[in-house]
C-alpha cells in the first residue's frame, strides 16, 4: 500500500457537507481521502488534488469529477483560479510523510532503513539532505536543529555535525543515524533520532514556509460555511494551525476592531484536536502523533 490514511473516517465526515460541491485535497498521497471524499460527492460534485511526489500520479483516480495537479500546494490559490474552482466547500491536508516515501529506501526518510541522504519529498528540488548537512554553516545549523528538530542542545549537536563532515561528509541515513545516538540522552534514543531526521527533512522541503504560504490563502479560497481539516503531525505543524484557526492568523494573536469585536473568519469546529483512536495506532503505527483541527470559515 502506497499510503494507509490517517483519521479518514473523521476528516472526511467532518469536510463534506455539499454533495455537490468542490473540495481539495491537498496532499494525495495515495489517494485514500480523495476516494473517500469522492464516494460522498455526487455527480455534480468536484475534487481537485495536489501532491509534488511524481510518485503519486501513479495513484490518479479516474473520474470525470477528480484533477491531479502536480505541483506543491504552496500554489493553491493560483491552481483553483486556474480550475474556475473559487470559492471552494472544502479543504483537506494531511501533513504527514506517506509510507511509500518512508519505505523506499532511496528517500532517505527513514531512520530504521540505510539509504542515500536524499529527504526530498519533490525530486526536482535541488537541495538534498546530504546538502544541509555537509554545506551549511554552524550557525544555520544551529538554527535548523532548533527550529525544526527542538533539540535542547542543537548547538552542540550542530558544531559536532560540522566536525564531522570535515573528517568524512555525510552520504547515508545510518551514518547520520550511528552520529547522532552519540549524542542522544539515554532511553530517548528514538525521540532524538526523530528530531534530527525530522529537522533536516523540513529544512530540505521548506515545510514550514509552504504550509505558512499555504494556510494564509485558506481564508480567500474557502467559501463561507466552507470547512478546513487539517491533519498535522508534530507541534511546528500543529501550532500553525491551530493559531490560523483559533485567531485567523499565524502567530496567534487575538486581534479586534474597532468596537472589540474578534477578528477571525474561522470558527472552530472541534475545539480540541481529534486524535486517532487506539484501534487505528494500533492498526497503524504511523498514526500515533496525529491530530485533526477543523474548522469553519464565517
Amino acid at each position: 500500500m502506497y499510503h494507509n490514511p490517517v483519521l479518514l473516517k473523521e476528516s472526511v465526515e467532518n469536510l463534506v457537507r455539499n454533495p455537490n460541491g468542490v473540495y481539495v485535497d491537498l496532499t494525495f498521497g495515495g489517494g485514500g481521502h480523495s476516494a473517500a471524499i469522492l464516494e460522498r460527492l455526487d455527480k455534480k460534485g468536484k475534487l481537485i488534488a495536489f501532491d509534488i511526489d511524481d510518485d503519486a500520479l501513479k495513484n490518479s483516480i479516474k473520474d470525470k469529477r477528480f484533477v491531479l495537479v502536480n505541483q506543491n500546494f504552496r500554489f493553491l490559490w493560483n491552481y483553483l483560479r486556474y480550475y474556475d474552482a473559487i470559492p471552494v466547500d472544502g479543504i483537506l491536508a494531511d501533513l504527514g510523510v506517506s509510507s511509500h516515501q518512508i519505505d523506499d529506501d532511496n528517500r532517505g526518510f527513514s531512520i530504521r532503513k540505510d539509504g542515500d541522504l536524499d529527504m526530498r519529498m519533490n525530486s526536482g528540488l535541488s537541495l538534498s539532505a546530504k546538502d544541509v548537512l555537509n554545506n551549511y554553516s554552524a550557525e544555520d545549523l544551529i538554527k535548523v536543529f532548533r527550529d525544526y528538530g527542538e533539540l535542547d542542545k542543537p548547538h552542540v549537536f550542530a558544531h559536532a555535525v560540522v566536525r564531522q563532515r570535515e573528517i568524512k561528509p555525510f552520504e547515508t541515513t545510518s551514518e547520520l543515524k550511528e552520529f547522532a545516538e552519540k549524542y542522544a540522552p539515554k532511553k530517548k534514543e528514538y525521540k532524538y533520532l526523530s528530531q534530527v531526521f525530522q529537522a533536516v527533512r523540513i529544512e530540505v522541503n521548506q515545510e514550514i514556509v509552504v504550509l505558512e504560504e499555504m494556510l494564509l490563502q485558506i481564508e480567500k479560497v474557502l467559501k463561507v460555511g466552507g470547512v478546513a481539516a487539517i491533519i498535522s503531525y508534530h507541534s511546528l505543524e500543529d501550532r500553525l494551525v491551530k493559531n490560523l484557526f483559533k485567531t485567523g492568523n499565524l502567530e496567534g494573536e487575538v486581534k479586534k476592531d474597532f468596537y472589540g469585536n474578534k477578528l477571525n473568519p474561522f470558527m472552530l469546529v472541534n475545539r480540541k484536536p481529534i486524535l486517532p483512536s487506539d484501534k487505528e495506532i494500533e492498526l497503524n503505527g504511523r498514526a500515533r502523533s496525529a491530530k485533526l483541527r477543523i474548522a469553519e470559515k464565517i
